[in-house]
């Protein structure tokens, strides 16, 4: 179990008090649950047909433009990657392949270690991120912002940052990039 998502047990635990009492969620609990999971659902839905519609790209496509638009040189080792996207070596294996023969990335051992890949994103992939960065954020903005408050949105980041990234990768949700005015992805989002 990953540390941070250890903490989030213990500290749900000591919050629940009793073992009667950890093993129910509230009413408030469970409607927040709900309403969270049925957020979730809507907005990585409509976020995948906003990526297929304009890039044709899936969601771990992006996710893998958007991280390597957002790496020094725009490079990263492919098992780098494949952790940082939350996704499987063999699965990221195949959307590289697929970047590649697209001509968004190109692979090459790693100069340091000739087991390791080097996944690169090229000038036609931080083109393809600059065509769906605006609707990307467009999407986010009105099915998860627009409703909140800033103090929601610093829980959010506050408690996803050290929560929810460490155990799934929640809040790498907003990556893109703006190639062609050399922002990174992070950058551009606060930007916007």
């Amino acid at each position: 179990m990953l540390p941070s998502a250890a903490r989030a047990i213990g500290t749900a635990e000591a919050r629940a008090g009793s073992s009667a009492e950890r093993s129910q969620l509230s009413p408030t609990e469970l409607s927040a649950y709900f309403a969270f999971t049925e957020v979730s659902s809507l907005l990585r839905h409509e976020v995948e047909k906003q990526l297929r519609d304009v890039g044709k790209l899936s969601y771990v496509q992006f996710h893998v433009l958007a991280r390597l638009g957002d790496a020094p040189g725009g490079s990263q080792r492919m098992t780098d990657l494949a952790d940082g996207v939350v996704y499987s070596r063999s699965g990221l294996t195949y959307q590289a392949q697929t970047l590649e023969e697209r001509g968004l990335v190109t692979r090459a051992p790693s100069p340091e270690d000739e087991r390791s890949t080097i996944v690169t994103i090229t000038d036609a992939g931080r083109a393809v991120l600059a065509d769906v960065f605006p609707g990307h954020i467009g999407v986010v903005r009105s099915m998860l912002f627009d409703s909140l408050d800033a103090g929601d949105v610093e829980v959010l980041e506050r408690d996803g940052a050290g929560e929810w990234t460490s155990a799934g990768g929640a809040a790498a949700e907003c990556r893109g990039a703006k190639a062609e005015e050399g922002v990174s992805p992070r950058r551009a989002l606060e930007l916007a």
